[in-house]
């Protein structure tokens, strides 16, 4: 009998068939029109709890809105704000892990995705969520004077600006927040060495196994990844990535193939989660329009 050391694989992106915005039910991720949907949602939820308990005398008007509205959180938008946090954050209602809208001051939360994996082909999990942010500032200044003055419709079909995106020393981190409580360090460094090794041979040729080794090597067995944990990885200026764990940097290399690489399993052309690509680049056409 052949022992497995990994009871699972990270399942491959299926391909995905565009469907115009009309005919379907989906929408893209923003964090103004979210938080000023679910604002309006909370009050009217508020209103509607009064109303129909102001009729029970022995429950005081306001504590029956209160539970009315905790009873009814469940909002039809996959991404909400969070309640518990007093800074700004943004709520995966799928995974109930939460992100915050802005990172270092510049950097602002575009889309929100979900790594699967499956477990010997018969059932996918959700492995992590992540979010993916860009500096405002960078978008402009690199891409501005290019697309500005395209839509955001077709900025969504143009390949070119996902190229850019991709290839231009803008800051951006991919933010993987831990989801499967038995994940371990070694089955991430694994399923990167495959990923990311891939890419590296599809964009830069096949002689970057050095590269890919230093850059697997940080996810060290030592590392702990518990339900939680927080895996940033940064594309800093200079097309510098910076590995964090739990906010303590685990390393960094300095490789414009290596940033492309990584960004690409996000946002390339067969990211992990299709859906939060196509959010990033409405995002992104957004900051340019504003």
């Amino acid at each position: 009998m052949v022992s497995l050391r990994f009871p699972f694989s990270f399942s491959q992106p299926a391909k995905q068939t565009h469907v115009p915005a009309s005919a379907t039910s989906s929408r893209p991720f923003n964090v103004a029109s979210s938080a000023f949907t679910i604002a309006a949602a909370a009050g009217a939820a508020a209103v509607a709890g009064v109303a129909a308990s102001s009729q029970d005398p022995k429950r005081p008007v306001f504590q029956n809105a209160l539970n009315f509205f905790f009873a009814n959180r469940s909002l039809p938008l996959w991404a909400s704000l969070s309640l518990a946090d007093s800074s700004n954050s943004v709520l995966d209602s799928r995974t109930g892990v939460s992100f915050p809208s802005v990172l270092t001051d510049s950097q602002r939360l575009l889309g929100i995705g979900i790594r699967k994996k499956s477990i010997l082909g018969l059932k996918n999990i959700d492995v992590y969520a992540f979010g993916v942010y860009a500096d405002h500032n960078d978008v402009k200044k690199l891409l501005g004077d290019k697309y500005e003055k395209l839509s955001s419709s077709q900025l969504v079909e143009n390949k070119e600006f996902n190229d850019d995106l991709l290839e231009s020393d803008i800051s951006m981190t991919v933010r993987l927040q831990i989801v499967y409580s038995k994940l371990s360090i070694r089955s991430v460094r694994s399923a990167f060495e495959e990923s990311v090794g891939r890419r590296l041979q599809k964009f830069g040729g096949s002689s970057n196994g050095e590269l890919l080794q230093r850059f697997t090597s940080q996810f060290k067995d030592e590392y702990k990844i518990p339900r939680g944990s927080v895996i940033g990885l940064s594309r800093e200026r200079g097309h510098v990535l910076r590995t964090t764990i739990d906010g303590k940097e685990v390393g960094s290399i300095q490789s414009k193939l290596l940033c492309r690489s990584l960004l690409d399993l996000y946002i390339g052309e067969e990211p992990f989660d299709a859906q939060a690509k196509e959010d990033v680049k409405l995002n992104v056409a957004s900051l340019l329009h504003n």
